[in-house]
């Protein structure tokens, strides 16, 4: 396999200095003609291509087993090694009684807790030691229609994959439906719908209620109720289970570096044998959207910005998948496209919105819908929905410009053409989601080539034209109901009574006259220099990369690398990022991204921008780093040099359109109420200002700060700052390496010479310990809290690998953490323990452990905690342990390695400080040679109570309350530890 072949050379390298194993493509089975054919009487048609005309993609197998189980796979060596394995059980929250709401959800977790095979709480371990991450490699996901099994096997052999084709087999078939183990999983069942954002919770479900009112949809969550949850027995759960957890509603999706034939002899063995229980159920009815169903409602959620959400339903009714359906979805897309650009285009001039979009979907197979949505700048939502109804009758009256229709089928070519291109580097699991996603909704996949000959041939049949997008616009917001959802922050009792006014206003003639965007090229761009000179090029051949040097003093950093077709990721680091920004004062860095971005170059908007790139695939993205600023994207080597020509030209002369500037105003002001709702919202406005102990850099700016900041604010702060050196751009990809110099020379290396800023870095400070938490309070649900404790840590390249022990140490604490926290006490759904070492800056690293808990639960957090230091201070770990944490870590950097995205992140700067190349190399060899010795003498140097630093979230009414260990938690022996603090940064984790 040509693919295969050229991306595990360093991979290849990378695995014998981890210790691992990497398979070549099928290497650990025979050839696919001598593996055994199953023996079972297997049904190889291809089911998902039943009724359709579209061309089956090739590279998928098909078969149904004798007990009605379905099975799709295919060969992918994308990660080389790696095998998605998916099973997917039609069985949702849909399918759920009254009674019986939450069921499926739970079944998902008590399936991961044990089964059959699987002793209570193994299953986590049994994959760690495969080399699998929970929650990340190892998953589920419960939805309205579907519940799915997820396992991405990393170093897949023959063994462990018919090991865990058989874990999974059993978890589906014959979970641990207990007394004891539902007991067990519950409280963490309920943790989980106690940590969800409540006021975005709250909305979501209002509306589903308003949308889909009489339909069961309506009210069937997933995460369920808590009465329904607390009421659940172990045979009710069961009785569900049984009812719909049958083969004949099961599909196992497998896309992986193994042989096909071997996926199709293990599913036959392992699945097999599965026998539905009782007679088969009946299909629910889903209901469809009827018309004598209110049509508006109202929602008060002071914590969230208002907004507008409509839309126009149609019955969701089953319909072969066929080529001429996806070509009248396509010209449906182009007009919803059509108008969403618009609206764009109004809110960047200013006008009564954030934002506003259009969309068709169909959802949960009960509506095919015409979806609307409204962010307005500040209160004033019956403008911002005038103005957008305008938009939408205007579009409904008079055809777009033909202009306007290859504009977005420019796009849609792009999109398409991409995929074709660069096909050989997608991701098994991503094909895998892609299958379960389209027998999900009932549809089939297809091949890229064949996705993009649809295309094309609706083109060639004229189907794209201003009177078929009038037509299909006309069509999109045609339907049985129209629907309605407002959120306000402050009640009003006349608010349905406007809304529902507000839906019927004539707005005929309010949308202005249609701005058409005028024709531009890149010989419209700002000129720029000489282009640049190569002054030295140097090959690093153990990393198949080259450094090269411009005249101008630009370094460029290039890895030429055909592991991911046609795709060039390209970014140019300048200045001094975080260390470059003042430490004294407030200041506007916190509108750079939209400023920088969309402030537009030279005389040419953002639109401008937009058309001169349209049917391309250029982008631009900005970042700050810890020691430099960045500007990002991912390309193609056709594109390249203009790719690179536009962000020279953003360097040189960037517009500073007020505009952009306004906009980021509004998008920071109208999130400000959501910061006291919750705990999650407290830690994301204060907690990295805390942790560097008030430094202006990290800190949320206020509502005043925000509201008096200026364009010309802005542009006082960034324009020095766009200005300074030194230049590293980094090209890795599919790319020419003289095409590439070549096209750097003619545009970063065109810039005149800049200077690095010689005022030395502000220090990074960290709070000083603190024997009680500091509290924060939130005015959200009074049943939600959150802690953390924080050790500071390090940072800088000269000990990167005590940065590896440590992120060695957090993940044995956060698995530690999980099993005590979630799995024993239920405290928690998502405890976690992360290390974060700032290359670029000599200090500022820490290891947080963070926890949403109930309050009565934030003692016992922070007892485990500091009793799980204590512990790995004073105790080595096991050497079970040790490799269940090593193996899955160097598994994630081993698939990592394989794209270049790895390679560049790793060596961002390198070409200024070469010892960052030497940390990549050695951070194989680090993590090979760690040792429980290393692990607790890292535990022993950091994990030092006198130096943590600890804070809690609370609800407003326990505000001075002291925070007591329930009596009733059982001691648990690992040492004690005085009272300590520490500091968190919020991260999120779950299954």
């Amino acid at each position: 396999m040509l693919a295969l072949l050229r991306v595990t050379r360093f991979p290849l390298i990378s695995a014998l200095l981890l210790g691992l194993t990497l398979p070549a493509s099928g290497q650990n089975v025979a050839p696919t003609a001598d593996v055994p054919a199953p023996t079972q009487n297997v049904d190889r048609s291809a089911w998902l291509y039943k009724g359709s005309d579209i061309p089956p993609d090739p590279e998928w197998r098909f078969g149904t087993l004798p007990n009605g189980l379905r099975y799709a796979v295919r060969r992918n060596g994308v990660p080389p090694g790696q095998v998605a394995i998916r099973v997917r059980i039609d069985a949702g929250s849909l399918m759920e009684t009254d009674s019986e709401r939450g069921f499926a959800h739970l079944i998902e977790h008590l399936s991961f807790r044990g089964s059959v095979y699987v002793p209570d709480g193994e299953a986590k371990r049994i994959w760690q030691r495969f080399g699998a991450t929970f929650g990340s490699d190892t998953n589920a996901q419960t939805t309205p229609t579907q519940t799915v099994f997820k396992l991405d096997l990393p170093s897949a052999t023959e063994a462990g994959l018919d090991e865990s084709l058989k874990v999974l087999a059993g978890m589906v078939d014959k979970p641990n439906i207990t007394t004891a183990a539902l007991n067990a999983e519950r409280p963490a069942v309920l943790a989980e719908q106690r940590e969800a954002p409540g006021p975005q919770v709250r909305f979501s479900d209002a509306r589903l209620a308003t949308f889909f009112a009489g339909q069961p949809l309506a009210d069937r969550s997933p995460i369920g109720t808590i009465k329904t949850l607390e009421a659940a027995t172990a045979d009710g759960v069961k009785l569900f289970h049984d009812r719909w957890y049958r083969p004949e509603r099961a599909v196992v999706v497998i896309s992986g570096d193994l042989d096909p034939a071997l996926f199709e002899r293990l599913v036959v063995k392992n699945f097999s044998g599965w026998q539905g229980n009782g007679p088969k159920p009946a299909d629910p009815d889903f209901g469809k959207p009827e018309a004598n169903q209110p049509g508006t409602a109202v929602v008060v959620e002071p914590s969230l910005p208002p907004i507008v959400a409509m839309a126009v339903l149609r019955p969701w009714k089953y319909q072969d998948d066929t080529i001429l359906m996806n070509q009248n979805r396509l010209v449906d897309s182009i007009a919803a496209r059509v108008i969403s650009r618009r609206l764009e285009t109004r809110a960047r001039a200013g006008g009564s919105f954030i934002q506003a979009d259009v969309s068709t979907d169909d959802v949960s197979r009960s509506a095919s819908g015409t979806f609307v949505n409204i962010l307005p700048i500040g209160d004033d939502w019956e403008a911002a929905l005038k103005d957008v109804r305008a938009v939408i009758a205007d579009a409904q009256a008079t055809p777009p410009s033909a202009a306007e229709v290859s504009r977005e089928l420019a796009d849609f070519d792009t999109v398409m053409r991409t995929r074709v291109e660069t096909q050989r580097a997608e991701a098994g699991a991503s094909q895998a989601d892609d299958m379960v996603s389209a027998v999900d909704i009932r549809e089939t996949v297809a091949a890229p080539a064949t996705i993009y000959a649809v295309l094309k041939e609706a083109e060639k049949k004229k189907m794209f034209t201003p009177a078929t997008v009038l037509a299909s616009t006309k069509r999109i917001f045609t339907g049985d109901a129209t629907r309605a959802l407002i959120n306000i922050r402050t009640p009003d009792e006349g608010a349905a009574t406007k809304l529902a006014a507000a839906l019927k206003a004539d707005v005929g003639g309010l949308a202005g006259k249609r701005n058409a965007q005028a024709k531009v090229d890149f010989s419209k761009l700002p000129r720029l220099g000489k282009p640049g000179t190569v002054v030295s090029r140097e090959k690093i051949s153990d990393m198949d990369i080259e450094k090269v040097v411009f005249s101008n003093g630009v370094r460029l950093m290039l890895r030429t690398s055909p592991s991911e077709s046609t795709r060039v990721y390209v970014r140019v680091r300048f200045g001094g990022g975080y260390n470059a920004l003042p430490a004294d004062r407030e200041s506007p860095a916190w509108a750079g991204e939209l400023a920088l971005v969309a402030g537009g170059i030279g005389t040419l908007k953002q639109g401008d921008i937009e058309q001169l790139t349209a049917g391309r695939r250029i982008g631009l993205d900005f970042d700050i780093d810890d020691d430099a600023f960045s500007y990002d994207s991912m390309t193609s080597p056709t594109d390249l040099a203009d790719q690179l020509r536009l962000m020279a030209a953003r360097m040189a002369a960037p517009g500073w359109d007020p505009n952009p500037v306004a906009r980021a105003k509004s998008l920071v002001l109208a999130g400000y109420n959501g910061f006291d709702a919750s705990p999650d919202g407290v830690l994301s406005r204060d907690l990295e200002g805390l942790l560097h102990d008030g430094d202006p850099r990290w800190g949320t700016p206020t509502r005043e700060e925000v509201t008096s900041t200026t364009a010309a604010d802005v542009r006082k702060l960034w324009e020095p700052l766009l200005a300074t050196g030194p230049i590293e751009v980094q090209v890795f990809g599919d790319i020419n390496a003289d095409a590439a110099i070549k096209a750097v020379a003619q545009s970063i290396g065109a810039l005149p010479p800049r200077t690095a800023s010689t005022i030395p870095a502000p220090a990074v400070r960290f709070p000083a310990h603190n024997v009680t938490p500091l509290i924060k309070t939130h005015g959200g649900p009074e049943n939600q809290a959150a802690a953390v404790i924080v050790w500071p840590t390090g940072g800088g390249i000269e000990q990167v690998t005590e940065s590896r022990y440590l992120d060695v140490l957090a993940a044995i604490m956060s698995d530690r953490l999980f099993d005590r926290l979630r799995s024993e006490a239920g405290a928690s759904y998502s405890p976690s323990v992360q290390s974060q070492w700032p290359v670029g800056m000599s200090s500022g690293g820490r290891l947080f452990a963070i926890g949403q808990v109930a309050p009565d639960n934030v003692a016992l957090f922070f007892k485990m905690s500091r009793e799980i230091a204590a512990d790995l201070v004073a105790n080595p770990i096991s050497d079970d342990e040790l490799q269940r944490i090593l193996t899955p870590m160097k598994q994630s950097i081993l698939r990592s390695s394989t794209g270049n995205q790895f390679w560049m992140n790793y060596l961002a700067g390198s070409m200024y400080d070469e010892r960052r190349i030497a940390a990549l190399r050695g951070l194989f060899s680090d993590l090979a040679r760690v040792t429980s010795a290393d692990v607790q003498a890292t535990a022993q140097k950091y994990l030092q109570p006198g130096k943590d630093w600890t804070m809690a979230v609370v609800p407003k009414a326990l505000a001075g309350q002291p925070l007591v260990l329930k009596p009733t938690v059982t001691a648990v022996t690992a040492p004690e530890v005085k009272p300590a603090m520490v500091k968190k940064k919020p991260v999120v984790v779950g299954r």
